[in-house]
């Protein structure tokens, strides 16, 4: 029996809005913190150092104003969705990496640009988000608050990056969280269609997926449940589902529970 089709989940503007706000405010406390050393320290990325990874972070948030203030894509334009957009990522890697070296080539202040850009988001009007806004994307073309939820995941993702590349907590709004462990589950279950495995990142988000029997009531045979933040590096490749077995992050039972053909979702 094919997989029914899922609704489409939606986010409230405001508290989008709010989340990318406070996000980019715990960056850029964390940014502040930096020592000497640890801008040059290794991020966790491939080639990029720790001043790359913040000189990209600025893209992100920069990307929000830019976007917002450019002429809406002509009419007929595609619009790309979500699941869409977090399943082609991998695809424009080369770019991003090209892109941020040059944008870092000319940002002699990492740590400056980013709190010139958190004052600017921070007073720009939320209304901006409405729901038939649509704004030019690398992928022909978004909704304007689909795009800053794409980029709640970015200031996420990168958050952690940050944190583990530094030893400097930096905390996680609990609106963004949400947002980007419920986006990137859902993108599992667009990349893996199905009803036989339900995977479970309480307290945000539960989703059915991958092909097989499916079961009508009480628990599923295949059960994957995880938390947060094991979700996010798992669904990003920075953390392999066998090394999140063993070390007991990841609770997986059913023959059917084993989603590593399917991760990472985001590349």
């Amino acid at each position: 029996m094919p997989a029914a089709k899922r609704r489409p989940r939606t986010y409230d503007p405001a508290r989008t809005w709010a989340a990318l706000v406070a996000q980019t405010g715990h960056v850029r406390a964390a940014v502040a913190d930096l020592g000497e050393e640890q801008w040059s320290a290794p991020s966790g990325l491939p080639g990029w150092d720790v001043r790359l990874l913040v000189v990209h972070i600025v893209r992100q948030v920069e990307a929000v104003r830019r976007l917002l203030a450019e002429p809406a894509p002509a009419p007929g334009t595609k619009i790309t969705d979500l699941d869409h957009w977090a399943l082609s990522t991998a695809g424009i890697a080369d770019r991003l990496d090209e892109d941020t070296k040059e944008t870092a080539a000319r940002t002699p202040d990492p740590a400056a640009a980013l709190d010139a850009e958190a004052e600017l988001l921070a007073v720009q009007e939320r209304e901006a988000l409405r729901s038939d806004r649509v704004v030019p994307h690398v992928f022909s073309s978004m909704r304007a608050l689909d795009f800053t939820v794409t980029r709640l995941v970015e200031l996420v993702v990168h958050s952690d990056d940050l944190a583990r590349a530094t030893g400097i907590d930096v905390p996680l709004d609990k609106q963004a969280l949400a947002a980007a462990v419920r986006l990137l589950a859902d993108a599992l279950a667009a990349k893996a269609p199905g009803n036989s495995v339900e995977v479970r990142i309480p307290p945000y988000a539960a989703v059915q997926c991958v092909e097989g029997p499916r079961h009508t009531r009480g628990t599923p045979p295949n059960v994957v449940e995880t938390d947060p933040l094991t979700w996010i590096r798992l669904a990003t490749g920075r953390m392999e589902w066998a090394r999140a077995l063993d070390a007991a992050k990841v609770a997986a039972s059913g023959e059917r529970a084993d989603l590593s053909p399917y991760l990472p979702v985001m590349g």
